[in-house]
């Protein structure tokens, strides 16, 4: 069985974790104040899950998701995340993480800077624009009508097939943007961000997103 390795256990990853324990993966979650922080969360998630270091989730995990303030990503462990598929939830909020003029100026990506970080990983864009309590709720099964759709981003197609499988399997189709230098259009205040919409609207919102805002 798959093991996916999650590191940041904020809302976002614990949601991921439940439904991923939910649908039979096997995960090991991780944040940055040390596994014996999470033992209420391990016990709700059972035996499927366990809790960690970042380190050990990301070389437990077959592959991994970073869910981690923005102005954390340079603690991350590189070394145990190479060869492997990332994927990231990242928003900028520059009132928590501070200003980062690249991406005020619309000269980087919050995705791109962790490739940057990351550069034996590949990178994928996911699960960023989606409130955290509905991972769990407003999955669909393949075929729903109107079924909820979520963007992804990638320089690497093995990375948005990982994703596709993964949207699928929680319950939404699929919008590929195509590299991570176009992954801003799904970031925060656009118009795709955390609303509900299938695949022909996302793409619709995609297109009307500005370069800066």
């Amino acid at each position: 069985m798959t093991t996916i390795g999650i590191i940041g256990a904020g809302h976002i990853g614990s949601q991921l974790a439940r439904k991923a324990v939910e649908l039979g993966y096997d995960v090991v979650i991780s944040n940055s104040r040390g596994p014996e922080t999470l033992a209420d969360l391990a016990a709700e998630l059972g035996p499927k899950a366990r809790a960690a270091t970042p380190a050990e989730a990301a070389a437990a995990g077959d592959f991994a998701v970073v869910t981690v303030p923005l102005k954390s990503i340079a603690d991350l462990p590189a070394g145990p995340l190479a060869g492997k598929i990332v994927l990231d939830t990242n928003n900028y909020y520059w009132e928590r993480d501070g200003r980062f003029p690249a991406l005020d100026a619309g000269e980087a990506t919050t995705s791109g800077l962790l490739q940057e970080h990351l550069p034996q990983s590949k990178v994928a864009k996911a699960f960023n624009h989606i409130l955290a309590a509905q991972i769990t709720t407003d999955g669909t099964p393949a075929g729903t009508p109107n079924r909820r759709a979520l963007a992804t981003a990638s320089d690497y197609p093995e990375a948005v097939a990982l994703v596709t499988r993964v949207y699928d399997e929680f319950g939404f189709d699929t919008v590929n943007i195509g590299p991570l230098s176009e992954s801003w259009r799904v970031e925060r205040d656009r118009p795709a961000y955390v609303v509900r919409q299938n695949a022909a609207e996302l793409t619709q919102n995609l297109a009307k997103a500005p370069r800066t805002i």
